[in-house]
C-alpha cells in the first residue's frame, strides 16, 4: 500500500474509526481530562490529514499517538506557563497599594521638578546618560566636548539631585 491512500475518505475514515476512541482513553487515563483529550485527538487526526502524502498507512495509528502525545505535552507546558506567570502577576499587584502607589507619584513628581530645575548643559548630559543610556564618550562626541567636562557636569548633576531627592 502506497501512502497516497491515507488521503483517500475511505481510508482516512477508516483509520478515524478504528483509532480515535483508543487514542482519547490513552490521553484521557494519561492526563485526567477528556474534553482536552477529545480536542487533542481531532488535533491530531487535522495533523495525519495535512500530513496524509507522508504518512504510510501502516504508520498512521504510530503517528497518531506520537502527535497527539506531543500536542498534550505542549498543552500541559503552556498551562504551566500561564500558571507561573498568573502567580507573579498576582504577588506584584498585591505590593502596589494606594499608598505605595502615590509615594511612587509623589517621587516622581519630585524626580521631575528636580531635573527640570538642573543648568541646560547638566540636565542635558544627565539625562543623556540616565535616560538614553549614552555613555560619557558618546556624550561628549555628540556635544563636542572632552569626557572630563562630560564628567564633571553629570558630577554637578548628581550632586544636585543627591541633595533634592536622594540616589537615584
Amino acid at each position: 500500500m502506497t501512502s497516497d491512500e491515507v488521503c483517500e475518505p475511505e481510508v482516512f475514515d477508516n483509520i478515524y474509526v478504528t483509532n480515535a476512541n483508543n487514542l482519547r482513553n490513552f490521553l484521557y487515563y494519561k492526563y485526567g481530562d477528556l474534553k482536552a483529550a477529545e480536542d487533542v485527538v481531532q488535533e491530531s487526526f487535522i495533523k495525519l490529514w495535512v500530513n496524509c502524502t507522508k504518512v504510510a498507512i501502516e504508520k498512521a495509528k504510530s503517528f497518531l499517538f506520537t502527535v497527539a502525545n506531543n500536542l498534550f505535552i505542549d498543552i500541559k507546558r503552556h498551562e504551566k506557563i500561564v500558571l507561573t506567570y498568573k502567580k507573579r502577576g498576582n504577588s506584584s499587584v498585591n505590593k502596589e497599594t494606594p499608598e505605595f502607589i502615590m509615594q511612587e507619584k509623589e517621587f516622581m513628581d519630585k524626580l521631575q521638578i528636580t531635573i527640570g530645575s538642573l543648568p541646560d548643559k547638566q540636565r542635558e548630559v544627565f539625562l543623556l546618560n540616565r535616560i538614553d543610556k549614552k555613555t560619557y564618550k558618546e556624550i561628549a562626541e555628540m556635544l563636542d566636548l572632552s569626557v572630563k567636562a562630560v564628567e564633571k557636569r553629570m558630577q554637578k548633576a548628581l550632586i544636585i539631585v543627591r541633595k533634592k531627592i536622594g540616589n537615584i
